[in-house]
């Protein structure tokens, strides 16, 4: 194997992967929902944290409606934060309405912000 592959293997296998999930929360829980004064990830609009072996993210996630007035701003929000997390080489959101959000998917610390609990 070439050294600069098994350099850039090294590297990839040196990341701890739930460190870096936990950066990755921790970056998406600056973002806020401009309409809602809780966080994107407390309220529970994001899916799933996929992190790839060449550590590539994926990032699926909601919106509180396909009528979202911040549909484009808080995709790219997501993008350019979690860019900037040291090790991530990449970042994809993809958006679905499948499940459609509803207010119980929100944490209890949202619900509690928000006087629903």
């Amino acid at each position: 194997m070439p050294p600069v592959m098994r350099n850039q293997m090294l590297s990839t296998m040196a990341v701890d992967k739930q460190k870096l999930e936990a950066d990755i929360i921790k970056a998406i829980k600056t973002i806020y929902d401009p309409e809602i004064p809780v966080d994107v990830f407390e309220l529970g609009l994001i899916y799933e944290i996929t992190i790839n072996e060449d550590l590539s993210v994926k990032i699926l996630m909601t919106l509180t409606s396909p009528n979202c007035p911040s549909a484009e701003e808080i995709p790219r929000e997501i993008e350019d934060k979690v860019s900037a997390v040291g090790e991530v080489k990449e970042v994809k959101v993809e958006i679905t309405f499948d499940p459609a959000w509803d207010k119980d998917m929100m944490s209890e610390e949202a619900q509690l912000e928000l006087g629903f609990l």
